[in-house]
């Protein structure tokens, strides 16, 4: 058990992350093992992110004082929370790509580990990020990747025209 000091400075590290942060991510923590939880404060920590266990009274009490309405009690496990600086997707890619890539035990679902995202808060509008929208996001391709793809599509057409007009070319003669 935790004492008051410690609770109390778990409370000024939380002021002081929330105070920065734009969205949260939630993750249930449960079992997860150790080295995938310091593998996901890495990956974070390179999209300038901070993963943060704190009681879910104690981050209640922070969304209070920060006036942000909503209730993490109605989560039923340990909530893990991702503090973020950037957007969803900075965030949401590493996330997902971490509980997708744990390993699943035999007899168990392909995307147990999945389940553990419990959803988002974006701070900025106000509204909760459904899990489902994370995992979509998180399952997204680099923007690199995605041009690339647009790239292509674009092209194609011009590239078809211009095979169509050879092939005709080439029977004329």
């Amino acid at each position: 058990m935790k004492t008051k000091i410690q609770k109390q400075e778990e409370l000024t590290k939380g002021k002081e992350l929330l105070a920065k942060s734009r969205v949260l991510v939630f993750t249930d923590f449960t079992n997860l093992p150790t080295s995938d939880l310091r593998n996901l404060r890495k990956e974070l920590k390179a999209v300038g992110a901070k993963f943060l266990v704190i009681k879910k009274r104690l981050l209640n009490l922070l969304f209070k004082q920060a006036d942000i309405d909503f209730d993490v009690k109605q989560f039923k496990f340990s909530v893990g929370t991702v503090f973020s600086e950037g957007n969803v997707e900075k965030i949401s890619i590493p996330v997902y790509k971490l509980f997708a890539s744990i390993e699943v035990l035999e007899g168990g679902a392909k995307d147990m580990w999945v389940k553990h995202i419990l959803g988002g808060y974006d701070i900025k509008n106000k509204k909760f990020i459904e899990p489902s929208e994370i995992v979509f996001i998180g399952k997204l391709p680099p923007r690199e990747v995605l041009l690339a793809q647009l790239l292509g599509m674009l092209a194609a057409p011009v590239r078809s025209f211009l095979y169509l007009l050879d092939q005709k070319s080439k029977q004329m003669k």
